[in-house]
């Protein structure tokens, strides 16, 4: 079975698990690692993915696996992470996700506006707003969007540190991994 076929049946056991407990299965990466084969599940949620929920995430999809034919006789590496805020922005809920966030992104279609570089203020449906650095106020269509990017700030604004921190520990550095032999 190639990778990508293995990747898109993997998905589709993964997904519909995750979505019952309030997930969405955002990658699944299989990759060779020596004898064994790493198993990476890339999940989030609306305000965000705790130690608890990858732990969690991590004991379903463990058995799901141990219960299907997927991974074969192969040992295997399975890890549940969250996506972290190098994972592309392309879908309405990762644009909603990252509201509040500045952000970087190509803009097709609009005369002058080239990249961009903006805080997510919302998206409605299909359309995701803007604050410019100016304060101006624009929103573009979904569809007119490039792969989003998350600046890393230091302080955001609105945001108290000690928050701050809490927040990006729970969300970008939330992995779990269990080896299955």
């Amino acid at each position: 079975m190639s990778t990508g076929s293995l990747k898109s049946r993997l998905h589709s056991l993964l997904e519909p698990l995750a979505v019952a407990d309030g997930y969405d299965v955002e990658d699944v990466v299989v990759t060779p690692a020596g004898n064994r084969r790493l198993v990476r599940v890339l999940a989030d949620r609306d305000g965000g993915i705790t130690l608890d929920d990858i732990a969690t995430l991590s004991r379903t999809v463990s058995d799901a696996l141990d219960a299907s034919d997927l991974m074969g006789a192969t040992p295997y590496v399975l890890e549940v992470s969250s996506p972290g805020v190098d994972h592309p922005l392309t879908l309405a809920r990762h644009w909603r996700r990252a509201t509040g966030r500045l952000v970087s992104v190509s803009v097709a279609g609009v005369a002058g506006a080239g990249q961009l570089t903006a805080r997510v203020t919302g998206v409605e449906g299909e359309v995701v707003g803007f604050s410019l650095p100016d304060g101006t106020e624009v929103a573009h269509p979904l569809s007119a969007l490039g792969k989003g990017t998350v600046q890393v700030e230091f302080s955001r604004p609105g945001v108290p540190d000690d928050l701050e921190d809490v927040e990006e520990l729970d969300h970008e550095d939330a992995t779990a991994e269990e080896v299955k032999a």
